[in-house]
């Protein structure tokens, strides 16, 4: 009662004009901020586009170019019955070309400016294999200006044409050859451009001289300009004082060149300035009268206890639930922290209830989905013509991934992989449910394809919820090492024979099981030799990502395995499961890892009983 009398003005209008003054600073801060970041943002913006234009311009007119001048060494190639090597040097001096290289109709190079080149096969090169086309149906074929495969120290830029006899001609143009040719172009193209009112566009070569800039400077260095471009990255926005004008810029290379955007920093920051100066005057006049208002609207001090519950409210609704809220001051106040704390009592109550519940029910489902797949291994002792190993880690207690092997004949192992779309226990359900659906369907003698097939449409049947799996089948005979498989829109396996590395089993894939009905799937056949080795996986393997959102990806597990070639299925399989947890490190699990190892020791008789 003697709080309730207590009058607390003075104290009130000092803590409101703190706060006001706080939240005026804190707004206005934030408005500055919010506001610098808008303008560097479309500053970025505004030059990367005007960058992007360039890029083009250049990456155009390099390519026009290359092209002519490949035309005309084609043409004079036309006219003759045989080409030497040193032919093709006379034309490179004459054309004032690096490179030459005559590809007769077997994508073999037959002539070159470089000895060294003739005999090379086109087609098994990446960049060199994509000027294959020249011998179908494309005329002409150039390439971006790009480090060779051989020496990535040298960079080149090459071009194709298809001669009249049939074949092509290569021709390479590294950055000295084509700066001259173009470079009367790009200055033309880039002296008149602006960006805003006073920025511009500056263009230098490869030894970073200025070939195009509006303020003049051409041919010296972007150094005596005040631009140095070894501190930074490309396409990122970065200030330096440029011809003493404090400026944004940002740089971009292209076909050697390097194009550079440059805004002053008064020209592009002069939205936020006036924005914040509004915005600032409209606050002062908006806080004053708030204040006025509130001051003589409240009277009592009743902020602080509201303040009090709310904190504690705060801590709780953040999850600690062992808070007290304890605030008497007044008998509104009591009371409503009394119900405050009986109800966060009942409310605890209930979830540790509901979380027995929850993880006995979870601890059970994940011993049943791990009980249905083989878990002994190896599981034939006495079959020798194969060895196998296989593993599964769920992202949660229980999962949508599935492996299974078993014999469907004396002579045919069955093996497969599987991934059900989603998580958790609806996932785990449907892949039970598939992994049934599947074995009843192969163990009937149905071929791989017909198994898909017949799968499909029973798990289309009542898929309300639109769950479908991806999976990966596999028949083998253990006499021959015939292998015939199918694939349900799941990740290609890898195969290594036993004369050679692991490589991706890329086939086309079908669709996906329960996703459609209709669906056929096609039978693909994989002869296997003793020794031979198949690698099956899901994507929790090679969609494992780090912290830094980083993909393990496809290219790390194809040289963990090629590093541990000789290892048994059970150590390939768990160096694969290490090295995965290794590459996430702290992130958490996202997806099931699940795998399948199978190696093919070729044929011996069986001892014993078929178990399937």
């Amino acid at each position: 009662m003697k709080n309730k009398g207590q009058k607390i003005s003075q104290a009130f209008q000092r803590w409101l004009l703190a706060l006001v003054a706080i939240a005026f600073l804190t707004s206005t801060a934030f408005l500055w901020f919010s506001q610098t970041r808008l303008s560097e943002d479309n500053t970025h913006n505004l030059l990367k586009l005007n960058i992007l234009d360039v890029e083009q311009d250049i990456k155009d007119l390099s390519d026009e170019n290359l092209l002519k001048v490949t035309h005309r060494i084609a043409k004079e190639l036309n006219k003759k019955d045989s080409v030497s090597s040193f032919d093709l040097m006379v034309l490179a001096d004459k054309h004032s070309v690096p490179e030459i290289n005559l590809i007769d109709t077997n994508g073999i190079i037959s002539a070159s400016t470089f000895p060294n080149f003739v005999g090379f096969d086109m087609s098994s090169g990446t960049q060199s294999g994509a000027f294959m086309v020249l011998l179908e149906e494309q005329n002409e074929l150039v390439q971006s200006y790009q480090p060779l495969t051989y020496d990535e120290n040298i960079w080149r830029k090459y071009a194709g044409v298809a001669l009249k006899n049939g074949g092509f001609v290569q021709v390479g143009y590294d950055s000295y050859s084509f700066y001259e040719d173009i470079s009367n172009k790009i200055t033309q193209s880039t002296r008149n451009r602006h960006i805003g009112e006073n920025g511009s566009i500056i263009v230098a070569d490869e030894r970073l001289n200025i070939v195009s800039n509006r303020g003049g400077y051409v041919g010296s260095e972007l150094s005596t300009i005040g631009i140095d471009l070894d501190n930074f990255a490309p396409e990122t926005l970065f200030t330096v004082t440029v011809q003493s004008v404090p400026s944004y810029c940002m740089y971009a290379i292209s076909e050697g060149f390097h194009i550079i955007a440059v805004i002053p920093q008064s020209e592009a920051v002069l939205s936020r300035n006036v924005s914040v100066g509004i915005t600032t005057v409209m606050e002062v006049l908006i806080f004053a009268a708030l204040f006025l208002l509130i001051y003589y609207l409240i009277k009592k001090l009743v902020v602080n206890n509201i303040e009090r519950i709310n904190d504690s409210l705060a801590k709780i609704t953040d999850g600690d639930l062992n808070e007290v809220v304890d605030v008497r001051s007044h008998m509104e106040f009591a009371n409503l922290s009394d119900d405050i704390n009986s109800t966060v009592d009942t409310l605890k109550k209930y979830i540790a209830d509901a979380a027995a519940r929850i993880d006995a029910e979870l601890a059970f489902a994940k011993a049943i989905q791990h009980s249905a797949l083989p878990s002994v291994f190896p599981p034939y002792p006495n079959r020798k013509e194969f060895d196998i190993w296989a593993t599964m880690d769920t992202a949660k207690e229980v999962g949508g991934d599935f492996y299974d092997f078993y014999f469907v004949n004396e002579d045919t192992l069955a093996f497969l992989i599987a991934d059900v779309s989603g998580k958790g226990i609806p996932a785990a359900m449907f892949m039970m449910n598939a992994k049934a659906v599947l074995k009843s369907y192969a163990e009937s003698g149905l071929e791989v394809n017909k198994t898909f097939t017949l799968a499909n449409e029973k798990l289309c049947e009542g898929n309300e919820a639109g769950m479908f799996v991806t999976a990966w089948m596999g028949f083998l005979n253990t006499k021959t090492g015939e292998v015939t498989f199918a694939n349900a829109g799941h990740n290609p396996p890898l195969v290594r024979h036993a004369d050679g590395s692991f490589e991706y089993l890329k086939v086309r894939a079908g669709f996906v099981l329960a996703g459609m009905e209709g669906v056929k799937y096609r039978k693909n056949e994989l002869q296997l030799a003793a020794n031979d080795v198949i690698y099956l996986y899901t994507d929790g393997v090679t969609e494992a990502t780090n912290i830094n959102d980083e993909l393990y990806g496809e290219v790390r597990l194809l040289d963990l395995l090629n590093a541990h070639k000789d290892a048994t299925m059970e150590e390939l399989c768990k160096l694969v499961l290490d090295d995965v947890f290794a590459f996430t490190g702290e992130a958490p699990q996202f997806d099931d890892i699940t795998m399948v190892a199978l190696k093919y020791n070729g044929t011996s008789e069986p001892t014993e009983e078929v178990q399937s």
